[in-house]
C-alpha cells in the first residue's frame, strides 16, 4: 500500500489543542464513518484483514489506533506522542485501554515545539515472523521535510498488531482491496472555526494507490483550537479564572492575579503579558505546579546553616547529597550520613587541603598540606593514610573511587586505578592547584597557579596544556567529561564544552573559589571570596547571585544539581536547595511585570512548563 495516502497527521504545534488528538482512533486500514469534531475511524469486517476474534477464531474484530500527546517524562524526557493500536475486541469502534497491544513513543528531539508532525500510517503484514497468521504494521515518525507524508526514511518506530492473513477472501476475510486514508487542509469556516484537518477515507477500488473522490465513504475533521494572536482577552480586574488556550493582557496599575485552568488536558496552554504598570501573578490550584527550571529567578537556592563552623578548605557529596564531607584547614575533618542534619568529627590536627567522594558516599579521599594522603571506605567512619609527605592541594575521584587523582603544590600529579592503594607520578612539577574527574576517571584536567590548565583524556597518562596562563583556583566536570568549568582568583569561570579542547571565559572577574557542577553539566554553583556565590542553569552561559555574602571557600552538588553544600571560612556549612518548581498548590506562583511575558503548557500531573518568555525585568518572581 502506498505510504502516501496512509500517514495519520498529529500535530504537536502549541496553537492546536493537543487534547482533539487523545481521541483519535484510526483503523489499520480506513474505513467507517465520521463526522466534525473528535475523528474515529474504523475499518468494518467485510474492507479489513481478518483478526481474530475474543474466542480466538478468525472472524469480525478491527484494527484500531489512536494517537495520544506523552507528557514530559520516563518515556519522553522532551514530551512526544503516544502510538497504541490493538483490536477491537468488543466490536464498538472505539480502541479501549484494555484492548491496546502495541505502543509506540515518538519523542520531541528539542525542548519546546518543533514545529515538526507525528505521522503514522498502518500496512498489511503477511504471515511469517512478525504475525504468524498474518495482521498489520504500524510504523510511526516526524514528519521531517513537512510534506504531511510518512515515507520510509522517516519511520523511527513500528509494532505489529497480529490477527488473520491479510488479503484473504471469504464471509470473514476482506475483499482483497486496500482501504485508503487521505489527509488535507481545513480551512478556518463553518465546519472548522480555526482551520484544522479534513480526513477522508474509503476502499482503493481501482488499485491505483489513490484515494480518488469517487472512493471516499465516510470524511471527518480533525479542528484546531483558538490561537493565543487572535484570542486575547484584556484584564482590568484584581483577579481572574484563566480558561485553557487563551492569551491574557494584564492590564491594571494595581496588578493582576489569573489562576491557571481548573481542568486542563494535556497539551492545554495560556500566555500572559504585562501591559500595565500593576504586572501580574498566575496562581495555582490545588495539585498544581509551574516548572522553573528554565525561567530566570527559577532555579535559585534556598539556603540553611547546618553543621559545624571551620576555615572550610573542601567539601564532598554523594549523587544523592545524602553522604557529605568536608575538611577544613584548621585540621578537623566531618562527616554526615543524613544530608547534613548530623555531623560527626572524624579527624583532627591535619591542615586539609581538599576531600572527594565516590558517587555512593563510601568510598572517601582527603589531602592535606605536607602530609599524606588519607582514605575511607566506609563513608568515613574509619580512615588510613598512605604514609606520603608532600604539599597536596587537591583530590579528585571517580564515581566508583577505583580511580583517584591528586596535585602536589610545586610536585607533579599522581593517579591511581587502585583506590589509592598504589600511585603513579605523572606530568611535571608545577604549581599544581586543583584537579577534576570525570565519573569515570578518563577525563582530568588539572589548574595551576599562575600558568595553564593541563586536561589529559586517558586517565592522567598524557597531558595537554590548554586555556592561558590564569591563576586559576578550582575546576569541576560533567560526568562524562564533555564540560569542563575552572575559576580564577580575580578573573573569570571558563568554560570547555569538547572535553578540555578550548576554553571560553564566562563572568566577570570576581575572587572565584570553588565550583561544582551537576552530572550532566548544565547546573553550576560558583563561590567567591568576600562576596556571595553564582549559580548558572544553562552550562555557565548566564550566572545569577545567589546565598549571602561571605569568604566563600568551597561547594559540592548532588548528581542532579539540586542540592549543593558551601563553605565559606569562619562559619557554618550551608546547605542549598534549588527551587526546580514553584511551590505545590494554591501556595505556588509566580510573578512578571510591566512587559513581562509568559507563555505555559500543561504536561500532565499537574505541572505546566514554560514554552516560552519575555523578560523585561531582572527576573520572574517564584513562590
Amino acid at each position: 500500500m502506498p505510504s502516501s495516502r496512509l500517514a495519520c497527521r498529529f500535530v504537536r504545534n502549541a496553537r492546536l489543542a493537543a487534547g482533539l488528538i487523545a481521541a483519535l482512533a484510526l483503523a489499520a486500514c480506513g474505513g467507517g464513518g465520521g463526522g466534525a469534531g473528535n475523528a474515529a475511524f474504523f475499518v468494518p469486517p467485510a474492507q479489513q484483514p481478518a483478526a481474530p476474534a475474543p474466542g480466538g477464531t478468525s472472524g469480525e474484530s478491527t484494527v484500531l489506533m489512536r494517537v495520544k500527546p506523552e507528557a514530559v517524562g520516563v518515556n519522553c524526557s522532551l514530551g512526544g506522542a503516544r502510538v497504541e493500536a490493538g483490536l477491537d475486541v468488543d466490536g464498538n469502534h472505539a480502541l479501549a485501554d484494555s484492548e491496546v497491544t502495541s505502543t509506540q513513543y515518538i519523542c520531541n528531539a528539542t525542548a519546546g515545539v518543533d514545529g515538526l508532525s507525528t505521522l503514522v500510517r498502518m500496512r498489511a503484514e503477511p504471515a511469517g515472523t512478525n504475525c504468524a497468521l498474518g495482521g498489520s504494521q504500524v510504523l510511526a515518525g516526524k514528519d521531517l521535510n513537512r510534506n504531511d507524508v510518512l515515507e520510509d526514511a522517516e519511520v523511527t518506530s513500528s509494532a505489529y498488531v497480529c490477527g488473520g492473513a491479510p488479503g484473504a477472501t471469504g464471509a470473514a476475510g476482506s475483499n482483497g482491496r486496500d482501504s485508503l486514508l487521505a489527509f488535507a487542509a481545513e480551512a478556518p469556516g463553518g465546519t472548522c472555526t480555526y482551520g484544522g484537518q479534513r480526513v477522508q477515507s474509503g476502499l482503493d477500488l481501482n488499485a491505483n494507490g489513490v484515494l480518488d473522490a469517487a472512493e471516499v465513504t465516510a470524511t471527518a475533521y480533525v479542528c484546531a483550537a483558538a490561537p493565543a494572536d487572535t484570542r486575547w482577552v484584556s484584564v482590568t480586574a484584581s483577579s481572574v479564572q484563566t480558561e485553557s488556550n487563551t492569551g491574557y493582557q494584564a492590564n491594571s496599575s494595581t496588578g493582576v492575579t489569573l489562576t491557571l485552568p481548573p481542568a486542563p488536558t494535556v497539551g492545554d496552554w495560556i500566555k500572559v503579558v504585562g501591559v500595565g504598570s500593576g504586572g501580574w501573578t498566575i496562581a495555582q490550584n490545588a495539585g498544581q505546579r509551574i516548572d522553573t527550571r528554565s525561567l530566570p529567578g527559577g532555579s535559585d537556592f534556598d539556603w540553611r546553616p547546618v553543621g559545624p563552623t571551620g576555615s572550610w578548605s573542601g567539601l564532598a557529596s554523594s549523587a544523592d547529597a545524602t553522604r557529605l564531607a568536608a575538611v577544613s584547614s584548621s585540621g578537623e575533618l566531618y562527616t554526615s550520613s543524613d544530608s547534613g542534619a548530623t555531623w560527626n568529627l572524624r579527624l583532627t590536627g591535619q591542615p586539609w587541603s581538599g576531600v572527594a567522594s565516590s558517587s555512593d558516599g563510601l568510598a572517601l579521599v582527603a589531602a592535606t598540606n605536607g602530609g599524606a594522603i588519607f582514605r575511607s571506605t566506609d563513608g568515613g567512619s574509619t580512615w588510613f593514610d598512605d604514609g606520603s609527605s608532600r604539599a597536596w592541594s587537591a583530590v579528585a575521584s571517580s564515581a566508583d573511587g577505583s580511580r583517584l587523582v591528586a596535585t602536589a603544590y610545586n610536585g607533579q600529579i599522581w593517579t591511581s586505578s587502585d583506590g589509592g592503594s598504589s600511585w603513579t607520578a605523572r606530568e611535571s612539577a608545577r604549581t599544581w592547584r586543583a584537579v577534576a574527574s570525570s565519573a569515570d576517571g578518563r577525563v582530568l584536567v588539572a589548574a595551576t597557579n599562575g600558568a595553564q590548565l593541563y586536561v589529559s583524556t586517558d586517565y592522567g597518562v598524557n597531558w595537554t596544556a590548554r586555556a592561558s596562563a590564569q591563576f586559576w583556583w578550582s575546576a569541576a566536570a560533567s560526568a562524562d567529561g564533555s564540560i569542563l568549568y575552572a575559576t580564577v582568583d580575580t578573573g573569570a569561570v571558563w568554560v570547555s564544552t569538547d572535553s578540555g579542547t578550548t576554553w571560553e571565559s564566562q563572568t566577570v572577574s570576581r575572587d572565584w573559589r570553588g565550583i561544582t557542577t551537576s552530572a550532566d553539566g548544565r547546573y553550576v554553583v560558583a563561590a567567591t571570596s568576600g562576596g556571595r556565590m553564582y549559580e548558572s542553569s544553562d552550562r555557565g552561559q548566564t550566572w545569577r547571585a545567589t546565598g549571602d555574602a561571605g569568604a566563600w571557600t568551597a561547594v559540592a552538588s548532588s548528581a542532579d544539581g539540586v542540592k549543593v553544600a558551601a563553605g565559606k571560612s569562619g562559619s557554618a556549612i550551608q546547605l542549598g536547595a534549588r527551587r526546580i518548581s514553584t511551590t505545590l498548590g494554591v501556595a505556588g506562583s509566580i510573578s512578571g511585570g510591566q512587559q513581562d511575558s509568559l507563555e505555559l503548557q500543561y504536561v500532565g500531573g499537574g505541572v505546566f512548563m514554560p514554552v516560552g518568555y519575555v523578560l523585561a525585568n531582572v527576573a520572574f518572581v517564584v513562590r
